[in-house]
C-alpha cells in the first residue's frame, strides 16, 4: 500500500493505492487515474533552458509539451543541451519535435525579440 498526494488539481487529495491498484481518498476520477499512472508509468513535465546563438549571454526557457516517462528525464535533458536557437523566439515554437519518440515536443515558453 502506498500513499500519494494528488497533484491534478489544487485540492491535493490524500490518496491510498494498494497492490491491486485500488485507489481510495480521491474526490474525482482524475485522482484515481493519477494514482494508477504514478504507480505503473510515472511521467513528468520537464522545464529547462536553451542557448540563444545570436544574443550574448542569453538563454530562453523551454518545456515539454506533454509529460514524458520519468525514466527518460535525463536523456531528454541531454537532447535539450545539444540544441540552441536564434532570436527572435515565440512562445510555442518547437525546438525539438517528438523528443526521443515520446510524443512530446520541446517548446519555447518565452518571447525574445
Amino acid at each position: 500500500m502506498k500513499e500519494l498526494t494528488c497533484i491534478v488539481c489544487p485540492r491535493g487529495c490524500r490518496l491510498t493505492i494498494d497492490d491491486d491498484l485500488n485507489v481510495t481518498g480521491n474526490s474525482c476520477p482524475r485522482g484515481a487515474k493519477y494514482a494508477v499512472d504514478e504507480m505503473t508509468n510515472p511521467k513528468r513535465m520537464i522545464t529547462s533552458i536553451v542557448r540563444v546563438k545570436n544574443r550574448e549571454n542569453c538563454v530562453v526557457s523551454v518545456k515539454t509539451s506533454v509529460s514524458v516517462p520519468k525514466g527518460l528525464i535525463f536523456k531528454v535533458m541531454e537532447e535539450i543541451e545539444k540544441v540552441s536557437v536564434n532570436a527572435p523566439t515565440h512562445i510555442g515554437d518547437v525546438v525539438i519535435k517528438d523528443v526521443l519518440g515520446t510524443g512530446s515536443d520541446i517548446v519555447i515558453t518565452k518571447e525574445i525579440e
